[in-house]
Parts: C-alpha cells; sequence; structure tokens
C-alpha cells in the first residue's frame, strides 16, 4: 500500500520537483552557489529551527498518545541541540553567534515557520507532521540525491559537508522516523474526505520550501 506521504508527493508532483531541484539546491550541488547567499541561508535557516522546535512543541500538546508525545518532545530537543551545531557550522562560514542571533527573520522564514505552526495549532497531530515532512524528509532526499551526483562530495565542493550531513546515517534515519509517524498518524485520523485538505497543506509547505531557497538566492529579508 502506498505511504500518505508518497501519495501527497506524488500528488503534488510538480510542486516536489521545484523544490528539491532548486537552482538553490543545485548550487550546491556543483558548488556554484555564492558564498553570500550561503551565508545569508545559513542565518535564516537558524531561526528556522527556533521556529520549528515551536511546531513540535505543539506536537507534544496535540499528541494523541504517549507515544507521539514522546517523539514529537525528542524532535523538539533534537532541533534545539542541532541549533547549536548550527552556530559552529555558521562560525566556519564566518558568521559569528551574535550577529546570527541579532538577524531579523526573512520574510520567507517567517511566512513558512508560520504556516507550519498555525496548521498544528488549527488542527491535529497529522496535519502538523505533514506540514513539516516537506522539511524533514525533503531534506534527506537532496542530501541523497546530491551525494550521488558527480560533484556533491567533492573534496572542492565548499558544500560537501552540508550535503554529507543529510546524506548521513543519522538524518536518514531521521527522515525515516517521520514517514512512519505519517502513516500511524494517518491509521488514526486519515479519510478520504480529509485528503484533499492534507495535499493543500503539503502543497503549500513545498511552495513555502522552494520560497525559502529563493530567499537566500535572491539574499532576499
Amino acid at each position: 500500500m502506498t505511504s500518505l506521504f508518497e501519495r501527497l508527493k506524488s500528488d503534488a508532483a510538480a510542486d516536489w520537483d521545484a523544490y528539491v531541484r532548486h537552482p538553490f539546491v543545485l548550487g550546491l550541488g556543483d558548488g556554484t552557489l555564492s558564498r553570500p547567499s550561503f551565508q545569508h541561508y545559513l542565518v535564516q535557516d537558524y531561526l528556522f529551527l527556533i521556529e520549528f522546535a515551536r511546531a513540535y512543541a505543539i506536537g507534544v500538546y496535540k499528541a494523541p498518545n504517549a507515544l507521539e508525545m514522546r517523539k514529537a518532545s525528542a524532535g523538539m530537543h533534537a532541533i534545539l541541540d542541532e541549533t547549536s551545531l548550527h552556530l559552529k557550522l555558521c562560525a566556519e562560514w564566518g558568521l559569528s553567534q551574535e550577529a546570527v542571533e541579532s538577524t531579523a527573520e526573512a520574510r520567507a522564514t517567517i511566512a513558512y515557520t508560520r504556516f507550519v505552526q498555525e496548521a498544528g495549532l488549527r488542527g491535529d497531530m497529522l496535519d502538523l507532521v505533514v506540514a513539516l515532512s516537506p522539511c524533514v524528509v525533503g531534506y534527506a532526499e537532496i542530501g541523497t540525491d546530491l551525494a550521488a551526483a558527480g560533484t556533491g562530495l567533492d573534496g572542492a565542493n565548499p558544500y560537501a559537508a552540508w550535503i554529507r550531513e543529510y546524506a548521513g546515517e543519522g538524518y536518514q534515519g531521521v527522515a525515516e522516523a517521520s514517514l512512519a509517524q505519517i502513516d500511524r498518524l494517518a491509521a488514526l485520523y486519515l479519510t478520504q474526505a480529509r485528503y484533499p485538505r492534507l495535499l493543500e497543506i503539503f502543497r503549500q509547505a513545498v511552495r513555502l520550501e522552494a520560497d525559502f531557497w529563493q530567499m537566500g538566492l535572491d539574499l532576499a529579508d
């Protein structure tokens, strides 16, 4: 049986392809992405992670049982731990913690993170995890695809470490756990009448992910 995520991805195929094959992503893969674009993305991604941690906190409240509460709580703590690692990565790219934390959120950051939070606040946990899935699962797919490309992990590619992180076993495991969670929650909540609403949440989240890449390319505030 096709998983809910694969069904959503198939029904939003054009938007998904525009996200995972965005020019920003392709620039990461072949190393041609400009340094300022990547730095801008790194700063906004830190601010993005803070708001995604809040989304997982919503998941703790919305969880239908203790298992899903623990999963959401673990996700929140993992993201908060990741922010410390993210600041180290920013420092490697010449971005101080003070500079990162004092930067205002870009409009694309606000639009995406608040959309995800609202999906959880207005709906149930299935709405929330569907809204989160383009980020969680999409980065795993992007990492895998770029690692398999000719120059993705080349030593001359300045973004090889970023690619290696999302192609690695650890992050791939995170994505697999997310897919399993979506199907557990779908077994509890999904009906055919509800599916079009979930597809709209998914499609909008995918588009906002693409907008986030574009924000990096444009150096947009």
